[in-house]
């Protein structure tokens, strides 16, 4: 199947032969569905925290933060392309659309606003002025969503979406005035990001009393999978060479890996609002990190304890089975005290995640879900579509909550090691689209996504967060939302 040629690519992509031959071979079997018992909601796998618990858990992880390293992690390769997709339809094919009329008679009210002015004479026509915003000009069609202006202040300065996470990182991820943050971007934008923070940095830094130590990676080359045929024989270019695509962000749980911090916070980089909407986000940021560190403390305990032979081993089931939302089936609980035991540090034993669940008012995203693995155990994952087969669908309807990619992760174990992130991931949870190149058909392959397949050996926990910590920008005209005003 493989010329020597292709060996040599395939090499040069970081990749083994026995991988690729494993891509192909999901190609063929395909990904099974997961095994979903019921959709979580509040009191069922999702807990909803009062004013009370929320004051002590965000004083918890506070504290914390003067022992403990906090980094926030934001994937930010994402290009603006499908952000400014109409008019890119607008300027090419010529004809009106929606988006283009809104993005026109509000033209005053995008943070963009006055660099546009700089870039367009006076006078100019609509189409002169969208050309300007996606083309020569501004470059937004170019450009990834965090250079892209976002937002006004009444001082008249505009931020970008990279620097309203540099604004949120000073306001919840502090530690002893350090704020660390690592932004994921493609290679041939990590000038631009670089370029902007060196030109902002002496700004924020002073406004907000901290430094920052800013870090940035590309998503690996040997996170790529090869694309195949309908019939599942390799894609080949005209040039005969294999094509290798991106994996999705799934791939990115090796750039996770190679952060070494105790706490990690994920967000994406379009979901933040300006300074005046900022309070609950910055509030349930601290209460999501009280619960881990809290729940984490608790973990070690009972790993310690297992270890020493002092456990009571149903006080521990039970603290597995009702806090960490992990069901153990009846054979391994009437299972010897040697195996149930093993079993039980089996599962204690292992990085946590303490998931934002927002209300579902028809915005895209996964849904938590209680889910059931081929070992018979019984956790909350995060599901997309994708995973759920037909006959379960009418579950996604029936789920009252979704994911905003609003994720704290504990990365350690009892000892202070950290895990190894790739132990972890569910190879079977990866998922097959129809693509093309060049005008030819071809399938991709994408690895387990990151909140889903690539944590699903995690342990989780989900709480309900108020809608109004969810902002994100998927097109242009959601600048015009009232959050983004």
């Amino acid at each position: 199947m493989f010329t020597e040629q292709d060996l040599q690519q395939i090499a040069a992509h970081g990749l083994s032969l026995c991988e690729v031959e494993q891509q192909v071979e999901n190609f063929r079997k395909g990904f099974p569905y997961l095994n979903i018992k019921s959709s979580a909601t509040v009191g069922n796998g999702i807990q909803s925290i009062d004013e009370a618990a929320a004051e002590k858990l965000r004083a918890e992880y506070r504290a914390a933060t003067g022992e403990m390293k906090v980094e926030k992690f934001v994937p930010a390769s994402g290009a603006a392309t499908r952000m400014f997709k109409d008019l890119f339809a607008y300027v090419n094919e010529g004809e009106m659309n929606a988006t283009v009329e809104k993005v026109g008679a509000n033209l005053d009210k995008f943070a963009f606003a006055e660099a546009l002015k700089e870039v367009v004479p006076q006078g100019a026509s609509l189409t002169e002025i969208i050309s300007a915003i996606i083309g020569e000009g501004l470059e937004y069609g170019a450009k990834p969503k965090g250079l892209v202006l976002f937002h006004r202040y009444p001082t008249g300065a505009a931020r970008t979406a990279f620097e309203e996470h540099l604004v949120e990182g000073a306001m919840y991820a502090a530690c002893d005035g350090v704020v660390n943050i690592h932004f994921t971007v493609s290679p041939e934008h990590m000038e631009g990001f670089r370029a902007l923070f060196e030109s902002v940095r002496e700004h924020y830094e002073s406004r907000y009393d901290v430094r920052y130590n800013i870090s940035m990676s590309v998503q690996k080359s040997s996170t790529d999978t090869i694309a195949v045929n309908p019939d599942c024989t390799p894609f080949r270019g005209d040039d005969g060479k294999l094509l290798f695509r991106p994996a999705g962000h799934g791939a990115l749980i090796e750039n996770l890996n190679d952060i070494d911090a105790d706490i990690i916070f994920i967000k994406t980089i379009d979901n933040v609002a300006p300074d005046a909407r900022k309070g609950d986000t910055i509030k349930y940021k601290e209460i999501l990190a009280g619960i881990l560190v809290t729940t984490q403390r608790k973990v070690y305990d009972y790993v310690a304890a297992l270890e020493e032979g002092v456990a009571d081993l149903e006080e521990v089931v039970r603290f597995v089975e009702n806090d960490l939302c992990v069901k153990l089936p009846e054979s391994v609980k009437s299972a010897g005290e040697a195996e149930l035991k093993a079993t039980l540090l089996g599962v204690l034993d292992r990085p946590l995640r303490v998931c934002g669940m927002v209300r579902n008012e028809g915005e895209p995203g996964g849904g938590p879900f209680w889910a059931e693995g081929a070992d018979g155990v019984v956790s909350l994952q995060i599901a997309e579509s994708s995973q759920i087969s037909p006959e379960q669908k009418h579950l996604m309807s029936e789920a009252t909550h979704f994911n905003p990619v609003d994720i704290v992760c504990g990365t350690k174990n009892h000892k202070g090691e950290k895990y190894d992130f790739k132990r972890f991931v569910d190879p079977a949870t990866g998922f097959i689209s129809s693509k093309s190149s060049a005008g030819r058909t071809l399938l991709a392959q994408e690895l387990p996504g990151l909140w889903n397949g690539a944590m699903a050996s995690w342990n989780t926990l989900f709480v309900e967060v108020p809608i109004s910590t969810f902002s994100p920008i998927k097109v242009v005209t959601d600048l015009l939302r009232p959050e983004h005003q």
